[in-house]
C-alpha cells in the first residue's frame, strides 16, 4: 500500500510510521555518541547500563525489576525479538495458539520454526478473547501462545481479566506466552496497560517485548528489547547471537541517556490520545463509522453499508481514485475474514490528517 501511495501521489496513512521528526535532543545524543568513539561492536544481550535503565523503568511501571544481566536482551527491533523467542521456544510440530488479525510476522516464524500456527479469531467487533475456545483449542501439542496488547491492526486492548484468565490457563497446561507489548506506551482513555511482567506467576513462564522505535516515533532505528526469565533468556540469546549478534551501539549509548528522564516517554499517550480525538472529531460529519482505539497508533473505520466492495478492493480504490491509502484488515486473518474495515494510521502531523479527514468526509454512501 505505500507503494501504491507512493505511486499515486497519495496521503499514506496505510504503514505504521510518523511522519513528524525524532526528538532533536535524542537525535544530539546519537550524534554525540558516535563523536564519542562508541562506534564498535555493543557487547551480545545489550549494554550493560542500557540494561539497567530499562530494568528500573519496568520497575516503575509494573512493579517488577528484572534482573538487568540476565533477563534483559537489547534487539534488533522487535521483530527480531518475536523471531528469535519463537525460534529458540518451538520445538518442530508443537502448536502455537495466535489471535486474528494478527501482526504479520507471527505465522511465518512459526512454520520456520517447524511448528503449527492455529489461528483463532477476535470476536467482532470489540476485539476480545473467547476463552472457551481457547480452552477448547488447547492440546496437548500447544507450546505458546502469542497475545498483542495494545493491538495492531485493531487498537483494542486487554483488561486485567483477560491476564488472569490466561495466566491460569498457562499454568494449568504449562504453556509459554509471548507477549507483543511494543506499543504499551499508546494507551488511551486513562486504560492502564496490563503486562505480562506484572504478573507474578506468569514472568516464569513469558516473553514481554518491547519496541523503542514505536515509542520514540524512531521505527528506523530498528531497536527494541526483550524481558523473560533467566532460564528463557538464556536459550532466546543463542538464536540472537547469531541472527544480529549486536545492536547499534551509539543508539544505544543515546537510549541509556534519555530513558533517564520520565518525561519522555511517560506523556506518549496522552501526545497520541489527542491526536486520535482530534482525527476522530474530523471525521465527525463523515459516513464513515470509526470503531473508537483503545491504543496504539492506529484506527479502525467501517465503511460497512457505504459500497459492496471487499477492504483490499476498497483501500486500491481509496487509493487510486481519492488519493488516500490505508491498510485492509482482512490480510491480518489466515481466513481473509472481512469486515469491511480499513486501518488508518494517525501517527501524522496535523495538516496531514486533516487532509486525509477531508477526502473521508467527501465519500458518501
Amino acid at each position: 500500500m505505500s507503494k501504491l501511495a507512493a505511486d499515486h501521489g497519495a496521503i499514506n496513512l496505510s504503514q505504521g510510521f510518523p511522519d513528524f521528526e525524532v526528538s532533536p535532543e535524542l537525535i544530539a545524543l546519537v550524534d554525540n555518541a558516535m563523536k564519542q568513539g562508541h562506534n564498535q561492536y555493543a557487547p551480545m544481550a545489550g549494554l550493560p547500563w542500557l540494561r539497567q535503565v530499562i530494568s528500573k523503568m519496568t520497575a516503575d511501571r509494573y512493579g517488577y525489576q528484572p534482573n538487568a544481566e540476565t533477563e534483559i536482551t537489547v534487539t534488533s527491533g522487535a521483530t527480531e525479538a518475536l523471531f528469535g523467542s519463537i525460534m529458540a521456544l518451538l520445538h518442530p510440530g508443537e502448536e502455537v495458539i495466535l489471535f486474528d488479525p494478527s501482526y504479520d510476522s507471527y505465522d511465518p516464524v512459526i512454520r520456520l520454526a517447524g511448528g503449527i500456527p492455529v489461528h483463532l479469531n477476535l470476536t467482532y467487533p470489540d476485539f476480545r478473547i473467547d476463552w472457551q475456545q481457547v480452552r477448547d483449542t488447547i492440546s496437548g501439542k500447544t507450546r505458546l501462545i502469542i497475545i498483542n496488547t495494545p493491538h495492531n491492526p485493531t487498537g483494542s486492548t486487554l483488561p486485567e481479566e483477560d491476564m488472569i484468565v490466561l495466566q491460569g490457563l498457562a499454568e494449568e497446561h504449562n504453556l509459554l506466552v509471548i507477549s507483543d507489548e511494543v506499543y504499551e506506551h499508546i494507551i488511551f482513555d486513562e486504560k492502564t496497560h496490563q503486562s505480562v511482567l506484572k504478573f507474578e506467576a506468569m514472568r516464569k513462564r513469558s516473553v514481554a517485548i518491547s519496541s523503542f522505535g514505536k515509542t520514540f516515533h524512531a521505527t528506523g532505528w530498528k531497536v527494541g528489547y526483550l524481558v523473560a526469565s533467566e532460564a528463557l533468556t538464556a536459550e532466546i540469546r543463542k538464536i540472537h547471537q547469531f541472527v544480529t549478534f549486536s545492536v547499534s551501539t551509539p543508539v544505544q549509548h543515546a537510549l541509556g541517556q534519555y530513558l533517564q528522564h520520565k518525561k519522555n516517554y511517560d506523556s506518549l499517550a496522552r501526545f497520541y490520545e489527542q491526536k486520535r480525538d482530534s482525527f476522530l472529531a474530523l471525521l465527525e460529519e463523515a459516513d464513515w463509522r470509526p470503531l473508537v482505539s483503545s491504543g496504539t497508533y492506529f484506527q479502525l473505520l467501517s465503511y460497512d453499508g457505504m459500497n459492496d466492495k471487499g477492504d483490499q478492493e476498497m483501500a486500491e480504490y481509496l487509493t487510486r481514485k481519492y488519493g488516500l491509502a490505508s491498510i485492509p484488515i482482512s490480510v491480518f486473518y489466515h481466513d481473509n475474514t472481512d469486515h469491511k474495515l480499513l486501518r488508518f494510521c494517525f501517527a501524522k502531523q496535523e495538516e496531514t490528517l486533516i487532509k486525509a479527514a477531508e477526502i473521508l468526509c467527501r465519500i458518501r454512501i
